[in-house]
């Protein structure tokens, strides 16, 4: 369609304009005496106004200053900000210097400041006065790091513009360090820029939990400020506000505006940007012009009665606008035309627009839109391109949705020093040859002198990363983005649909719906609301309610009501269910005074409370106050503790028989809690005590028996007696099994196999070994939990399979599924299933459990150990069937076992055999997981004492996919790889790893089911026991690795991460896991989950017994011979070649950033991965080294 954009048409890749500090020049002589920059009062300061002149006089000061001190093109300028014309000063004075310049908020958290401070490698300093005085100073971990790691040419101590105008720089001791270079205010230095020069370096933030610097060119500056006057009626005589958050690039915007436009800037007290006080600010000083984040635009409106009709024009940007925003804007601004705007930091400017006309204008123009404002089309040579998703050489037509790119000549120049992010960001117009550009450009070249500092037309374009579609206007509605698909119980929820329904219901001012983890680990939808308060007490006297007394609790920066707006939730959600499907409603919702934002203007996602909140909340009565004296000192020591990591939880309030799971803690918080208790008061407490004592009085008791006792550090927790629970069991178990015939298998025309544990990452793998052999003749049957039916289950395997990209269209008819619950009597199946399963069914292969490495015995029972009784017990109804238990080297992690292996090593005997009666672990085992998993052998060996034939796999790491490196990033050896990337060291630690790929476990455990050993003798402590139909078979690596060659493959690869002693190694995790990861911007380490088990003796802790394999060579060797013609019995190991695809599949999923520098020895290896299975990797679950997974 002709309205549609034409990604071939000349957008002016040539037309550069000129420098924003010479246009602002330019207007400075023109007129020197006009007002540039207006600091209006508080209530502790004057108002202060200063002209062009003595803008332009101040930043040439400035300007000299740096020249002379060695700063020129290509050097960072780092400015500790503040809100003031002082930040004016120092950023055209940066600019006037032909630097780049950066800021640093002191809003941010210390660790953010460092990592700007790491991408940037400024070689000035430039600290503005007013924000160390209303900051202190820099945090001592910044400025160790500048005094250390940067090379800075100069530093400005602490700059101020006097009320004259006067500039200085220096602190209150100092010399006037301006002193040379006063005389030389008159004029800038004579410095010359071009188009690609870089005058800014803006950060924006990484998926990987580490902002991204990105660097503009002067070219994008000031491009579209001639089109943007003309269009929108800008002029001289417009007033501007300065409200974006200082560190955020649409600040740029908000000053390079009126100085291009020879306007006035007005630059509000901190005070007065809050609800209410800002709208009476704007209706006070009458700015006509603003810029505006749509978070922003409601504190800009929430509450207010102040009208401000002189503002004509409302410019948004930065996240989705409703026309509830609009209408509210609108209400107390009638004359305001309000403009959607659309861009990133990549592409340096708002690029697109859509105009909605005053209410003056058109009253009804509202009525007119959906519920989101459209991104409209894009400014003038800027084009939004809508992207066919499956093939990117075609545009979407109207109504299709896609991807949206921009392309323009004004796009940042990249990301700095991250080529592998501009490659995946940045890219060529691939519907047209550059060269087309290159040569018209020679063609009109003048000889320019700005062309040194110009590379030429370069038509690139920006993958946003947005969803989006074209209208019939030609105008582009964005659909949301990929972080706003989340997936919950296999359903796909758009998030900011749930927030369009919720923000028309009339009682609801603002609201922000987010995917959350409770207590328990679980996801659930978050709905955090605002109410309308006016509208509220209406709604109280129409429905004859009394006001409730909730006063509020103060919590992340806003204040919550746990009481106040009870009575709203029943009807929000009845709201909801007329709206959205069940599975899309909030089932938490938390009423807030405000949302907090971050200094950038958007709503602080890390800092709303967690959905625990509604817990415990209300603040401590008297009876919580008498409770609380009568408290010993350990057990207040360990409220207090509890209080500080759980938001929203008064220490007061805390019960003697509260749980800490049941209170919102969860296996993160408490390892931080316990580190804390042990640097408090040297309580060493394993965090598997935490999960045996969790309640108040329990853990405490455990701390003062640990810091009354003279023994070791390391108090043991007795635990339940697995053995026990084992021998009662056995007694319930069925007398006799019909011993089945796996020759019958190779007869029968398709075989059913009943598989559990099929969504997790071994279980697909165990899937596509089973279904891709024998020319399709098996059927196979999933158990999968918690979904709604069998169609949803089946959906939701699918999508587990598509996420590890093994999923074959020819499977769809030969796989069924059942909807069950392990944790629940008969796999939480119907009795009607149950009687299916046991006709139909030929093989089990029970391969579900929960994973979790500190829950007790007694709390993993019902999943994993009753789970594994039950389908033993549907072996013996129906026809006779084979049994496949897949186990775990963790029943042998005794110090048994150890010993007998190295026993055997020493004497050259045979590693541990596979016969073995594991007596040896029958009361030394530690993790309940590791006792589960002995209890369910020792039953699978009773089953086949009374004739079940079967086999048990016992795998020890399961890491990787042979071939695409796919492997579970909850694996405890995938976390190491990131934990010693995060730490930039790595422990040496020289045990043996077991560690094998996913491939090959998936085909020892189908060999198994497929060919069970004959029955033999069993190796027994106490002798011989009678012939067994269950055979253990060990899955080996061939050969193994050693953990610190696994390690060292990061420094070969290119990362930064030098071995060290693992004492030294230890101590550095522990120092980063208190500091608390990166605040508000970051994912905590990736070795948290793990952290006492990492901290305690992990050289000791991951030795692991070599494994004699010998009934592992037999099953391959059958499974070549009757089914699959190839013979894999030589075993299997994992190499440094497929660690660097393991590596390169992390990057692509940015589960780890790429390697800092490329590697001398070997590059990572190249790998093609569908945009599906990045886009789902969450959604896949695991096995075998994740902290809490239920496959």
């Amino acid at each position: 369609m002709s309205h549609l954009p034409d990604p071939t048409e000349d957008l002016d890749w040539s037309g550069y304009v000129g420098s924003i500090q010479w246009h602002f020049s330019e207007n400075a002589k023109k007129f020197p005496d006009r007002v540039c920059v207006v600091e209006t009062e508080s209530s502790k300061t004057k108002e202060r106004c200063f002209t062009y002149k003595q803008i332009f006089e101040a930043s040439n000061v400035l300007a000299h200053y740096l020249c002379d001190s060695g700063i020129g093109h290509g050097d960072i300028v780092m400015i500790w900000a503040h809100r003031s014309v002082d930040l004016v000063v120092s950023i055209m004075g940066t600019l006037a210097s032909g630097a780049t310049f950066s800021v640093l908020d002191p809003a941010y958290p210390p660790v953010r400041q460092k990592i700007y401070l790491e991408v940037a490698q400024p070689r000035a300093m430039i600290k503005i006065g007013r924000a160390t005085d209303e900051a202190g100073q820099l945090a001592p971990v910044v400025q160790k790091y500048i005094s250390e790691r940067l090379r800075l040419k100069t530093e400005v101590p602490a700059l101020r513009l006097s009320d004259e105008g006067t500039l200085s720089g220096s602190d209150s001791t100092g010399e006037d360090i301006f002193s040379s270079v006063r005389a030389k205010s008159s004029a800038p230095p004579d410095v010359e820029v071009g188009p690609d020069s870089n005058p800014t370096l803006s950060f924006t933030s990484g998926s990987e939990g580490r902002p991204k610097g990105v660097l503009g060119r002067h070219y994008s500056l000031v491009k579209y400020f001639g089109w943007m006057a003309e269009r929108f009626e800008l002029n001289s005589r417009s007033r501007f506000t300065l409200l974006s958050g200082i560190a955020h690039d649409p600040v740029q915007r908000d000053i390079f505006t009126p100085l291009f436009l020879g306007a006035v800037l007005l630059v509000p007290p901190k005070e007065d940007i809050q609800h209410e006080r800002l709208a009476e600010w704007m209706s006070k000083h009458k700015p006509t012009v603003t810029h505006l984040t749509p978070a922003m635009g409601q504190i800009l409106v929430g509450g207010a009665v102040a009208k401000f009709p002189s503002l004509d024009r409302a410019f948004f940007v930065g996240d989705i606008l409703t026309t509830r925003d609009c209408r509210s804007l609108q209400h107390l601004a009638v004359n305001v035309h309000i403009v959607n705007m659309y861009g990133t930091t990549e592409t340096q400017r708002a690029v697109s627009y859509f105009e909605i006309p005053s209410r003056v204008k058109s009253p009804n123009a509202l009525d007119e839109f959906k519920e989101i404002i459209p991104a409209g089309v894009g400014m003038k040579n800027v084009q939004l391109l809508v992207v066919n998703l499956q093939d990117k050489s075609k545009l979407c037509k109207v109504g299709e949705v896609g991807e949206i790119y921009v392309r323009a000549a004004g796009l940042a120049e990249g990301y700095k020093g991250d080529k592998a992010m501009n490659d995946k960001k940045f890219y060529n117009n691939w519907f047209i040859d550059n060269k087309v550009w290159i040569e018209a450009d020679k063609k009109e070249s003048k000889g320019e002198s700005w062309r040194k500092f110009y590379k030429g037309p370069r038509d690139r374009l920006y993958r946003t990363g947005d969803l989006g579609k074209y209208l019939e206007s030609g105008d582009v509605e964005c659909s949301g983005r990929a972080d706003d698909q989340v997936k919950i119980r296999g359903f796909r929820i758009e998030l900011n649909e749930i927030d369009s329904n919720l923000g028309q219901y009339e009682l609801i001012r603002d609201c922000k719906t987010l995917l959350r983890r409770d207590k328990n680990e679980e996801p659930k939808l978050v709905s955090y609301i605002v109410p309308e308060s006016k509208k509220w007490y209406d709604w109280l006297k129409s429905n004859n309610l009394e006001e409730v007394d909730d006063k509020g609790i103060e919590v992340s920066q806003t204040r919550y009501y746990p009481k106040r707006y009870r009575r709203l939730q029943a009807e929000i959600r009845d709201y909801l269910k007329h709206r959205l499907p069940d599975y899309a409603i909030p089932s938490v919702l938390i009423f807030l005074e405000k949302l907090p934002l971050n200094p950038n203007g958007k709503v602080d996602k890390p800092n709303l409370p967690f959905p625990d909140i509604t817990d415990m909340t209300e603040g401590a009565n008297e009876e919580d106050l008498k409770r609380w004296e009568s408290l010993t000192p350990t057990e207040q020591m360990v409220a207090n503790q509890w209080a500080k990591l759980i938001r929203g939880l008064d220490p007061k309030t805390i019960k003697l028989q509260d749980d800490f799971f049941d209170i919102g803690g969860h296996s993160i918080l408490a390892q931080q809690m316990l580190l804390q208790i042990r640097r408090e008061v040297g309580a060493n407490i394993s965090i598997n005590t935490l999960y045996e004592f969790p309640s108040m009085e329990g853990f405490s008791s455990q701390v003062d028996k640990q810091l009354s006792s003279t023994k070791a550090s390391f108090t043991r927790v007795e635990t339940t007696d697995y053995a026990k629970s084992l021998d009662e069991l056995v007694k319930k178990l069925p007398c006799e099994f019909l011993t089945a015939n796996p020759e019958n298998l190779r007869n029968i025309e398709n075989p059913t196999i009943l598989l559990t544990g099929a969504t997790g990452f071994l279980g697909a793998y165990i899937i596509k070994e089973i279904l891709s052999r024998s020319e399709g003749r098996f059927r196979l049957i999933a158990h999968i939990r918690n979904t709604k039916n069998s169609k949803a289950a089946f959906e939701r395997l699918k999508k587990s399979l598509l996420g590890y990209n093994i999923w074959e269209d020819s499977w769809q008819g030969r796989i069924s599924c059942v909807v069950g619950d392990l944790s629940k009597p008969k796999l939480g199946v119907s009795s009607e299933t149950w009687q299916n399963l046991a006709r139909e069914i030929d093989v089990i292969i029970h391969n579900g459990a929960i994973v979790h490495w500190v829950k007790s015995y007694q709390q993993m029972m019902a999943s994993n150990v009753l789970s594994t009784f039950d389908a033993i017990s549907l072996c013996s109804t129906g026809k006779p069937k084979i049994f496949t238990f897949v186990s775990s080297t963790s029943v042998l992690d005794t110090d048994h076992y150890i010993s007998l292996s190295d026993r055997s090593a020493a004497s050259g005997r045979n590693a541990l055999l596979e016969s073995d009666d594991m007596q040896g672990s029958r009361d030394k085992l530690v993790t309940g997981y590791g006792q589960t998993k002995w209890v369910s052998e020792q039953l699978v060996l009773a089953a086949g004492l009374r004739g079940l034939r079967g086999s048990i796999v016992r795998p020890g790491y399961i890491l990787n996919d042979k071939e695409a490196g796919i492997c579970n990033t909850d694996d405890f050896l995938i976390r190491m790889l990131k934990g010693c990337i995060q730490l930039s060291s790595r422990p040496r630690i020289i045990n043996t790893v077991n560690v094998l790929p996913v491939n090959h476990v998936a085909l020892l455990i189908t060999a198994a089911s497929l060919n069970p050993l004959p029955a033999t003798t069993l190796l027994s402590s106490i002798g011989t026991q009678p012939s067994n139909f269950v055979k253990v078979i060990h899955a080996t690596a061939h050969p193994r690795l050693r953990m610190n060659e696994y390690l060292s493959s990061l420094e070969y690869y290119g990362y930064k991460a030098p071995e060290v002693d693992y004492d030294v190694w230890k101590k550095d995790l522990e120092i980063f896991i208190s500091a608390g990861g990166f605040e508000k911007d970051s994912e905590q380490h990736a070795l948290m989950p793990l952290f006492h088990f990492c901290v305690s003796d992990l050289p000791a802790t991951t030795r692991a017994p070599e494994l004699d394999d010998r009934n592992a060579v037999s099953v391959l060797k059958a499974d070549s011979q009757y089914w699959t013609g190839i013979d894999e019995s030589t075993g299997c190991g994992v190499s440094r070649e497929d660690i660097g695809k393991i590596l390169a599949y992390l990057i692509e999923i940015k589960f780890i950033p790429p390697p800092f520098a490329e590697s001398k020895n070997s590059r990572l290896p190249k790998l093609a991965f569908g945009e599906y299975i990045i886009a789902s990797r969450s959604l896949v679950g695991g096995r075998g080294g994740a902290t809490n997974t239920t496959t």
